[in-house]
């Protein structure tokens, strides 16, 4: 039986050694850190009827009753870990760790429902994104680990069977790449080429989603989070099938990538449509063989973003796994041939997207970035952090309703002297919803999901979309934001107009982290979230007794 004790070398007495900066094993570091969490995730008894099920909330503390189809995916970084003598693995070749990841894939495979499908945050939701993100891992795990297993690849063709005649609702570009690189999969194990087709139109859709600016469409804009993974999964899925296409549409991808890698090694953030953080290395590394600018932000991750803590964190227990693999990824495809850092590359510039509607500038003495598509979201960094975040006004009435001009709204008036450095965003302030569950609330929705909603599945994804989401519960109260960049410093003029609403305010501020849809990958971690609110009560009264106020903020960057 092999030992589990780590033998460290001579040269590294430490048993996990932190990597110098900007070096190729941060990647392999960071993720062998997230293993035993992953581990402990999982029900490692092979006689309990939920062997294999990494979600803890159902199999371990019971809070929930349906497992997360989506929770499965964290077969792919115990694999990949069990495969490759990574620096300083521990886990190399540790048959218990193979053992797992088969348990996990069994696990899915008697759990989905009979057409294959999986839910993930409601029963019979038959979650496209889950699906695709947990076939992909299974299938992955099982090319990895070279498995040989008749009923596998039975469940698998399932999956994508199913896969190749649904869609969702809404337009989220990622899941497009990640549901065409799961079939692509599904084709090198199988060998039939109906799954090579239907790999095809989930690519072909994918690139028709994706604007002359560079971006792909995720919900109602840009999110240069988002972005990020769909530059991975497509540079996974070029590795494999080698289509031009795919270079071709990732060449203007990575570019408009490079303009929301912060000065200090962070990415995106709530100028993005979905305020995300989100950031993948992967598709970076594999596409630094063909564009410089690829290899210049990986550079930047591995000299910045990892050693310093400058990268975004998510690790709570649901969306872990979604990096871990791609940095071991990364590790395994690292391109020798560097180019250096972004920051060393860039000059002061200014570049205005009129699709996305999104404005950046780098003078010598900051980095700024504003969304005017949300209404004048802005964020600002040098090369030591971030300076100031504000992701819009919000206010509080008398009735506790929270109103904000964040969110992306196709009515807002949107006024552009790029040449100036002027920039004006206004239009109506809308409620923030935050629906939250209660025992009766729940007892409804439960018997809706095992009723009609059985049927009808993407009928309640997309009510359900549209609260949370897409709608826009506009009120009689307006706003305006005006943006001045000037070299040293940006003034940013603010109007509150509430003279056709009859509401008495109690409060109002401009939060450097505030959101109001539901993203499952945002409110997360990256260094600007510490950065302070405006406190702006002092203004309400003038507010309540005018019914208009107005006030100049300034960001001085010296």
């Amino acid at each position: 039986m092999k030992s589990l004790r780590f033998k460290p070398s001579k040269k590294a007495p430490q048993r996990f050694p932190e990597p110098a900066p900007g070096h190729r094993d941060w990647y392999v570091h960071e993720a062998l850190r997230m293993i035993p969490r992953i581990i402990l995730m999982i029900d490692k008894n092979k006689y309990s009827a939920t062997y294999g099920c990494f979600d803890r909330e159902f199999w371990h503390y019971r809070t929930v009753d349906f497992p997360c189809g989506m929770s499965q995916e964290f077969c792919l970084p115990l694999a990949m870990a069990y495969k490759h003598p990574f620096p300083n693995n521990p886990y190399y070749q540790v048959e218990r760790m193979k053992e797992l990841v088969i348990a996990s894939i069994r696990f899915s495979m008697d759990w989905s429902h009979p057409d294959g499908t999986c839910d993930d945050y409601f029963p019979f939701e038959k979650a496209l994104g889950a699906l695709v993100f947990s076939t992909y891992a299974m299938t992955e795990s099982y090319i990895e680990l070279d498995l040989h297993d008749y009923e596998m690849i039975e469940f698998f063709k399932l999956r994508a069977d199913w896969l190749a005649t649904h869609n969702e609702t809404g337009q989220l570009a990622n899941h497009q790449a990640f549901a065409a690189l799961a079939l692509y999969n599904v084709y090198l194990i199988t060998g039939e080429e109906k799954y090579r087709k239907a790999s095809d139109s989930f690519l072909e859709l994918t690139l028709s989603w994706q604007h002359d600016e560079g971006w792909y469409q995720e919900y109602e804009g840009a999110d240069p989070g988002y972005h990020s993974c769909s530059i991975a999964f497509l540079a996974k899925l070029w590795q494999k099938s080698q289509d031009p296409r795919i270079v071709e549409s990732l060449e203007s991808a990575v570019d408009f990538a490079t303009y929301f890698t912060h000065p200090d090694g962070s990415y995106a953030g709530e100028y993005g449509s979905r305020n995300t953080y989100h950031f993948y290395p992967h598709g970076f590394e594999v596409m630094s063989r063909f564009f410089p600018n690829a290899g210049r932000i990986a550079d930047t991750y591995l000299h910045r973003s990892m050693p310093e803590r400058r990268r975004y964190f998510n690790d709570d227990n649901r969306m872990c796994a979604h990096y871990v693999y791609d940095w071991m990824q990364s590790w395994l495809d690292y391109n020798p041939e560097r180019y250096g850092l972004l920051e060393d590359s860039r000059k002061p510039f200014e570049r205005w997207f009129d699709d996305a509607k999104i404005f950046v500038k780098k003078t010598k003495s900051y980095y700024a970035i504003v969304s005017m598509a949300k209404g004048g979201v802005i964020k600002v960094f040098d090369e030591s952090g971030p300076i100031y975040s504000d992701s819009g006004i919000l206010l509080q009435d008398e009735d506790g309703v929270c109103l904000v001009s964040h969110l992306v709204d196709d009515s807002f008036k949107i006024e552009v002297q790029p040449e100036k450095g002027i920039f004006v965003a206004s239009g109506a302030m809308a409620k923030r919803r935050y629906p939250l569950p209660s025992p009766v609330k729940q007892m409804a929705f439960r018997s809706m999901n095992i009723s009609v909603g059985r049927l009808g599945p993407n009928v309640v994804r997309g009510i359900l979309q549209k609260v949370l989401i897409t709608g826009k519960p506009r009120t009689e109260v307006t706003f305006k934001r005006s943006f001045e960049f000037l070299e040293d410093s940006i003034k940013i003029q603010n109007v509150v107009d509430a003279q056709d609403s009859d509401k008495s305010f109690v409060s109002m501020a401009t939060g450097s982290d505030a959101t109001s849809i539901y993203v499952a990958n945002s409110n997360t971690f990256q260094e600007s979230v510490l950065l302070p609110w405006n406190d702006l009560d002092a203004h309400v009264g003038e507010l309540n007794r005018d019914r208009r106020v107005e006030f100049e903020l300034e960001v001085d960057c010296k």
